[in-house]
């Protein structure tokens, strides 16, 4: 391979599509296997910043099971979901409603409802809200099998989170293991979300989900099949689209990647505008470094001629900055 800074000067960022990388051999021990493994997914990291997974491991069923269950929540009465508000919780989990998070600025609010949660049993730091973690989960009393639900669903799509790791350290010309330290109490957070209809009269300021980078390492996005609304920002300036594939999660990464690069790996602005007529769900898991984690350049990421462009901070100083701009907490 060549090295990264002389690969993200030959980036390919006009982008017309999202690659998609089949994880069949993800554990192959053949080297020539891994590094073709681990050069796609340079190439995906470093022109687009998005790509899709194939053969993951997470069974339809568990995918269905959650499903199910979120639509049965989102369809409680506001009164029920507002019992479990992240807006007047401390805890910072939980519900979110209609137009409370505005992740572009430049809009009026975010067309979408959604749900909260972190894994359980939770690293220490990210349970103790006093402390400035995220807090402890809370769930609605009104739907038992919906913390259930959630919950298998959340840890079969950590592993694979777990299970791509080592390809993003091989792919950064780093040593398999070089992420566990960083991530081995990682805040993965996770959202089920819900898009009514984008219907005519709404203005032009107020979408599913703004124009936004996500905060974390990675993104492992679900989407509904048949109903497109996710859209990838290229550098031409054009939103390109990413249409849900079944059988497939969509990957992005996040801006504590791009940290660690130094810019190298993309975090690629993205939005989501529901026109397909039909109330549409995604689920996706944001899987972040350890909250105390310090999002320091990686070897290789920076030289005389690609300075270091980002103030290092923890991870968790970051997503809690993240999280007060966007939702008010």
């Amino acid at each position: 391979m060549s090295t990264l800074i002389e690969s993200a000067e030959m980036a390919r960022t006009s982008f017309q599509s999202i690659p998609i990388i089949d994880l069949t051999n993800y554990t192959s021990r053949d080297s020539a296997v891994q590094r073709a493994l681990a050069l796609e997914i340079r190439h995906a990291c470093i022109d687009v910043g998005f790509f899709y997974v194939q053969h993951h491991g997470v069974s339809d069923t568990l995918v269905e099971e959650f499903l199910e269950q979120s639509k049965e929540f989102f369809a409680l009465p506001l009164q029920d979901k507002l019992k479990i508000s992240n807006k007047t919780t401390p805890n910072r989990m939980g519900y979110s409603a209609l137009l409370s998070g505005n992740n572009d600025p430049n809009n009026k609010g975010d067309l979408q409802e959604g749900f909260e949660m972190v894994g359980e049993p939770l690293d220490p730091l990210v349970n103790d809200a006093e402390a400035g973690g995220v807090g402890r989960n809370t769930w609605p009393e009104e739907l038992p099998a919906f913390r259930e639900a959630a919950l298998r669903y959340y840890h079969a799509v950590y592993q694979v989170g777990k299970r791509l790791l080592p390809l993003f350290a091989l792919a950064l010309d780093l040593e398999a293991d070089f992420f566990e330290e960083k991530t081995n109490n990682a805040t993965a957070l996770m959202r089920t979300l819900f898009y009514p209809p984008q219907e005519g009269h709404v203005g032009d300021r107020v979408i599913g989900i703004g124009a936004h980078t996500d905060w974390e390492c990675f993104t492992i996005l679900w989407q509904e099949p048949g109903k497109q609304a996710l859209q990838v920002l290229n550098s031409q300036k054009e939103w390109i689209d990413a249409p849900p594939i079944p059988g497939t999660f969509v990957v992005n990464l996040g801006d504590q990647f791009t940290r660690w690069t130094n810019g190298i790996f993309k975090s690629t602005v993205h939005r989501a505008i529901n026109r397909s007529g039909q109330q549409r769900y995604s689920i996706p898991l944001f899987f972040g470094a350890n909250w105390d984690a310090r999002l320091d350049p990686i070897p290789g990421c920076v030289s005389p001629e690609r300075p270091l462009q980002y103030e290092v901070i923890t991870a968790g100083e970051y997503v809690k900055a993240k999280l007060a701009e966007t939702y008010g907490h």
